[in-house]
């Protein structure tokens, strides 16, 4: 069976121990510290994964404008996923030790270009450890390039900042901004130069997504949450740069919701025009 929106341990060592053909994405980072991601997965990681740099692999280069993290070129992505191995059809496993908050950007991207054999490993790293699992240090072996060609986005096209700019106005979706509240309301931090929030947004943070084992919680819990927030209208899904949006992006098809639109330059590319309003405090 292919699994295309969340894996358990005991699932995915039963795919291990079947020997399935699979590619497994290490997406580990840190904020602030380029390289600890890196460092973390040379120090122990799951059975042959790859590894995938946020700024480097899951983002294309930012020009001041577009966000921090823009999505990458297709074209470019499509090479990368090859270079790690990816081929047809193939399962993909992501994960990290963040509890999903990098993994499900691999996640949203890979349905972008219409694979639709992707899961996040619940739980994450933590908990294929405390399973009392194996984990491998350093860099895999060679690696034999696959033979992924894109397809047809599995993903509603992602929004522009000319778009929620006009949703402002006319309020048709429900913009969900995925940051912590302290950011979401304005408050002083390292990370925005610019504090708060897109008019009308709502807060839903992300880690809110999670138990405290660090596991999804159940699709119904879910489902309930964020009908709540969006009252019957479509989500486009905010965060500080695209990436913790997919988190929000990945609870929702496990809730079984609609789809959303995700809007990938997020904060960081709206206050890059000063023109574009700001709003502070609560929802």
């Amino acid at each position: 069976m292919a699994y295309d929106t969340l894996i358990s341990v005991s699932q995915l060592h039963d795919l291990f121990a079947a020997g399935a053909d699979l590619l497994v994405l290490d997406c580990d980072f840190e904020l602030g510290e380029p390289e600890k991601g890196r460092e973390r997965y040379r120090a122990g990681h799951l059975p042959e994964a790859r590894y995938a740099h946020l700024d480097e692999d899951l983002a294309g280069p930012p020009d001041g404008s577009n966000g921090r993290h823009p999505l990458p070129a297709r074209v470019a992505f499509a090479a990368w996923l090859r270079k790690q191995g990816l081929k047809q059809e193939q399962q993909v496993i992501v994960y990290d030790s963040r509890g999903g908050a990098w993994a499900a950007r691999a996640w949203w991207l890979l349905r972008w270009m219409g694979h639709a054999q992707v899961a996040l490993l619940d739980g994450g790293k933590q908990a294929w450890a405390e399973a009392g699992l194996p984990l491998e240090t350093g860099y895999p072996a060679s690696v034999v390039p696959g033979d992924f060609t894109p397809g047809e986005p599995l993903v509603p096209a992602p929004v522009s900042a000319r778009q929620v700019l006009a949703n402002v106005e006319n309020g048709s979706a429900q913009v969900l901004d995925a940051r912590d509240p302290s950011r979401f309301r304005g408050d002083p931090n390292s990370i925005d130069p610019v504090p708060g929030h897109i008019p009308g947004a709502r807060n839903r943070f992300f880690r809110d997504n999670l138990g405290s084992d660090g596991r999804f919680l159940p699709a119904s819990e879910l489902a309930a949450a964020f009908s709540a927030l969006l009252d019957g209208r479509p989500a486009v899904l905010s965060c500080g740069s695209g990436v913790t949006a997919c988190h929000n992006a990945l609870a929702m098809a496990v809730a079984g919701l609609p789809e959303p639109r995700l809007y990938p330059g997020s904060w960081s590319e709206w206050i890059a025009d000063p023109v574009r309003p700001i709003a502070t405090g609560d929802a």
